[in-house]
């Protein structure tokens, strides 16, 4: 799907109903949202003792993209930061692999290589723990605003921690390959049953890795999630299962060759430790799964809200969701749900729209049941909004559900553009009094009555009205890259979920 990046000639400058007078008695309601830079006039007209303000909205020029096509598109959109991590880990696994081989004169220790692959296994799963990903979210969040913008702006893009997942995992894939061949190599010369399990298990982690690497491409991602989500969680396990019986039959070799015990050469193996810790991780997700009574609050026949009540949660933080948790899993940023009378958190809620055939299943179920959770509460990329002084967010459709527990949390002055059908129909009072409540000046489009907006420009107009420091978008893939691009080639830091991470 191609996107046109060009937004020269688009609408024009003024509106009519721009330039209307005002009168001064006359109170404009605080849910008007602002267009613009009011610029204040006062008449007196002959033989009327009324003054009046005339209100101008001066529409800001929208600049031109930075630098050429080409420069704008490498920089941009092909040389994004998850890219940029994931090129600097396999690049680091690279010069390592380059210094076995001049050590070893062309024949590296196939020890080496395994604790290689191992190490690199480690952070890849460790990139997919919970309490490990919130911590780094706490240490690049902590800088005080004082900071230059040049400095936090980098800090922000820590969401693209997708890049140490997915290329430490393809280093550890690489290596694992080489380890094999060698195995291979080892067992040719010394036909024992060590030697062959150990070989054996190798060739099926392999396997087993090659099926995760496949499916986790972002095209057959994309077409086939459903697919993508069994293959890599029961070919993972199959591998975790596989590593345990492979390290015990490698150490077993080790111990024959050095004419020692088993467990010593465990206790000082680094494969031993990085398959504890990887170990200890997945038991740490899956150990947290709990069967949780749900409360749907169905908004339409497009949307519905989901309330838990088993624990509170503070603003920022996201969970996953099933009724089929060996199968499928969904995410979903909470909103903190408040109690009414004491004006304290008593719950949490997250809104759910019709986007495929699980979403619409769970609007079509009114009745209170229970659904399954897993893991712990995840921050996710609305966090990174804590390091900006001002900030303007936008949301297409239900995309403002993850939006209203930053509304919520009201940490940093924002101003809000949401674009969607019938706001009031499609998601209830509530809902839009929530994002007023943020920020009553807020743009809540209606594309029913006044089309799709040229989303780009009327950012860019709220930017220059707030004197916005980044933009925060939660929307689909085509709109988000559209908007990141616009603002990213015009000098506004801008950021967006990551869909192939």
């Amino acid at each position: 799907m191609s996107i046109n990046h060009s937004e020269k000639g688009q609408a024009g400058a003024f509106r009519q109903e721009d330039l209307a007078p005002t009168p001064i008695d006359s109170t404009l309601p605080s849910t008007l949202p602002s267009t613009g830079t009011t610029t204040p006039s006062i008449h007196s007209g002959k033989g009327v003792d009324e003054k009046q303000i005339e209100r101008v909205t001066e529409r800001a020029i929208l600049p031109d993209q930075l630098g050429t096509e080409l420069s704008r598109q490498i920089r941009h959109k092909y040389a994004s930061s998850y890219r940029k991590i994931f090129g600097v880990i396999f690049t680091v696994n690279l010069a390592v692999f380059v210094a076995l081989m001049a050590v070893y004169k062309g024949m590296p220790n196939s020890r080496d290589v395994g604790s290689a692959a191992s190490a690199n296994l480690m952070v890849s799963i460790l990139f997919r723990q919970e309490e490990f990903v919130n911590l780094w979210y706490e240490i690049f969040t902590c800088v005080p605003h004082s900071w230059p913008v040049s400095i936090r702006k980098r800090l922000a893009k820590v969401f693209h921690y997708g890049g140490c997942h997915s290329g430490a995992g393809t280093a550890a894939v690489v290596w694992y390959i080489l380890y094999t061949i060698l195995a291979t190599k080892d067992w040719i010369d010394e036909k024992v049953t060590d030697q062959l399990v150990n070989m054996v298990t190798s060739w099926i982690l392999v396997s087993m890795f090659a099926i995760i690497l496949t499916s986790a491409h972002p095209h057959l991602r994309r077409r086939f999630h459903d697919y993508f989500e069994a293959f890599h969680r029961f070919a993972g396990w199959t591998a975790l299962t596989t590593f345990w019986i492979h390290n015990i039959f490698s150490a077993r070799v080790t111990a024959r060759q050095w004419q020692t015990s088993l467990g010593y050469v465990l206790i000082h193996s680094p494969n031993f430790w990085f398959i504890c810790i990887s170990t200890s991780c997945t038991i740490a997700s899956w150990s947290r799964l709990r069967h949780r009574t749900v409360y749907p609050e169905k908004l339409s026949n497009h949307a519905t809200r989901l309330h838990f009540k088993y624990r509170g949660m503070a603003p920022f933080y996201g969970l996953k969701i099933s009724d089929k948790p060996m199968t499928e899993w969904h995410a979903f940023a909470t909103i903190p749900d408040i109690d009414p009378e004491s004006g304290k958190i008593n719950g949490f809620s997250v809104v759910v729209s019709n986007a495929g055939d699980w979403t619409k299943k769970q609007i079509m179920k009114p009745n209170e049941r229970k659904l399954w959770v897993r893991g712990a509460p995840l921050h996710g990329l609305l966090y990174t909004s804590k390091l900006f002084k001002r900030i303007v967010v936008v949301a297409t459709g239900s995309g403002i559900g993850p939006c209203l527990s930053l509304l919520f949390a009201d940490i940093t002055p924002r101003r809000v553009f949401w674009s969607t059908r019938e706001p009031l129909a499609t998601y209830g009072d509530r809902v839009v009094a929530e994002v007023r409540r943020a920020d009553p000046n807020a743009v809540i489009w209606n594309t029913h009555e006044r089309g799709y907006p040229d989303i780009v420009r009327e950012v860019y107009q709220l930017v220059h009205e707030s004197d916005a420091e980044a933009v925060f978008i939660i929307s689909n893939p085509k709109v988000t890259e559209k908007v990141v691009y616009g603002m990213t080639t015009r000098g506004v830091p801008a950021y967006g979920a990551i869909f192939d991470s």
